[in-house]
């Protein structure tokens, strides 16, 4: 059974906190040599991801653990990181940090991504990038089963032909955003929407669902996918930039004690998409605890131990 010594910290003024500079409150009593602490964030997939690596430590591990939960960004991740609050970042995604962190441009290459994500932040962050944890949650148009019979579709190409009689509802910050946003997209695909409304990103599964939007943006790991019975469109000309997600781990705890690194490596390419929907689901759609799903998860594979 998993030691449960996680102890969560509820950051409420942690983006002001870390702008300013200042190390995150709450953390003095958590910096002890034998206590790592790993960022999450505030959405359940990133929660679920911290508790995961935070068990994965426990387990093969003589470590305690303490979860920091509630950092809005990826920037105040990356900060808690710099300022030394924390050692672990569970939740990253390279896409993201290409683009915010580094300051790069976007690469549609997963690989390509990958490799220049972990070499820079090898370089500049003395951070290693680990292997993905096997999903990639990315931009991802979403239709009802009904509407895919009827137009034919299958990938996002498919759309081009019916476009004009469709509408689409998207996130808010995608149709201004730039590069991945709309513009972008009618350039790379060739046609828009007929009609397009931007919405809060939460609430597009809801509308598709109900016969409000024809088509929506969404999250390819989100839970509502698989329990609205919603087809997820191939993006098959690559426009959305890889998002594989991954942790992070600082180098100088990796050369204290590899038994960490190697603790998190075990969770390597063992979350597909589908399966990070499942736990997702079960984290919005059912309430269970983050942590409580993270538990049941390496329970039920014996926490990838080898031979099993």
């Amino acid at each position: 059974m998993m030691r449960r010594k996680f102890h969560t910290a509820l950051l409420t003024l942690v983006s002001l906190l870390t702008l300013a500079g200042c190390s995150l409150p709450g953390l003095a009593s958590a910096s002890s040599d034998n206590t790592v602490a790993i960022t999450g964030g505030i959405t359940s997939e990133s929660q679920i991801l911290a508790a995961l690596v935070a068990g994965m430590i426990e387990h093969y591990t003589d470590k305690d653990t303490t979860v920091i939960n509630n950092l809005a960004t990826t920037t105040i991740n990356h900060q808690a990181m710099m300022n030394g609050d924390a050692q672990v970042s569970a939740a990253r995604y390279t896409g993201t940090d290409l683009t915010t962190t580094l300051g790069m441009d976007p690469v549609k290459d997963p690989k390509q991504a990958f490799d220049i994500v972990k070499k820079e932040f090898k370089s500049r962050f003395k951070q290693t990038y680990m292997a993905s944890y096997g999903f990639d949650n990315t931009y991802v148009f979403l239709v009802r089963k009904d509407t895919a019979e009827k137009y034919g579709l299958k990938t996002v190409s498919d759309l081009q032909k019916h476009a004009g009689e469709l509408t689409a509802g998207v996130d808010t910050a995608w149709i201004t955003r730039e590069g991945d946003g709309y513009d972008g997209f009618k350039k790379e695909y060739g046609f828009a929407f007929e009609k397009i409304l931007p919405m809060q990103i939460g609430l597009v599964y809801d509308a598709v669902s109900a016969g409000k939007m024809d088509i929506v943006l969404g999250y390819s790991t989100d839970g509502r996918i698989a329990s609205y019975d919603l087809v997820m469109l191939e993006d098959d000309k690559h426009f959305f930039p890889p998002y594989d997600a991954a942790a992070i781990i600082d180098d100088k705890l990796a050369k204290e004690d590899p038994k960490v690194k190697e603790a998190i490596a075990k969770l390597a390419g063992t979350i597909d998409t589908e399966e990070m929907q499942k736990l997702n689901y079960e984290a919005d759609n059912n309430l269970v605890e983050p942590t409580v799903v993270a538990q049941e998860f390496l329970a039920k594979h014996n926490y990838f131990e080898e031979g099993k």
